[in-house]
């Protein structure tokens, strides 16, 4: 299975934000943690789990070149760097999935052209009643 690589993804976070990973990696360290620093931490592991893919690989077959004679003692070494290896591709496929997916489902808004904003509407006219001093009130009911 073919996942997308930490420079793809890098691209991927460059175009969403408009903005060099460099920069978008000095802006994240100015503000709270957020989706930028989410994807930024999803790209580092995903590069290093890249980067420690490459060193075990070189490292196994140094290991088990054919010229090589293995000896009981090295054989620890070997399964040691073959486990570091399937871990670190289980790193980097679970990390690429994973910023895969989340990118998939961020989406880059444009900003807006600047159109002015429409001219607010005239306040409705209001009918005030005159307020004076209160008239004694009469009543139509004899009084006692």
């Amino acid at each position: 299975m073919t996942h997308p690589t930490s420079t793809e993804i890098a691209g991927r976070i460059e175009n969403l934000y408009g903005a060099p990973l460099a920069a978008l990696e000095a802006h994240a360290g100015d503000q709270p943690p957020g989706m930028l620093t989410a994807l930024l931490g999803l790209h580092d592991t995903l590069a290093f789990a890249e980067r420690s893919i490459t060193f075990h690989r070189e490292r196994l077959a140094q290991l088990v070149h054919t010229e090589r004679n293995i000896s009981a003692h090295e054989v620890v070494h070997v399964l040691d760097c073959a486990r570091r290896l399937a871990e670190a591709v289980a790193v980097r496929d679970t990390q690429a999935v994973t910023a895969s997916a989340v990118l998939q489902s961020l989406v880059r808004i444009e900003p807006a052209e600047q159109v002015e904003p429409p001219e607010p509407s005239p306040a409705p006219p209001t009918t005030t009643v005159p307020t004076g001093p209160a008239a004694a009130a009469t009543s139509s009911a004899p009084s006692r």
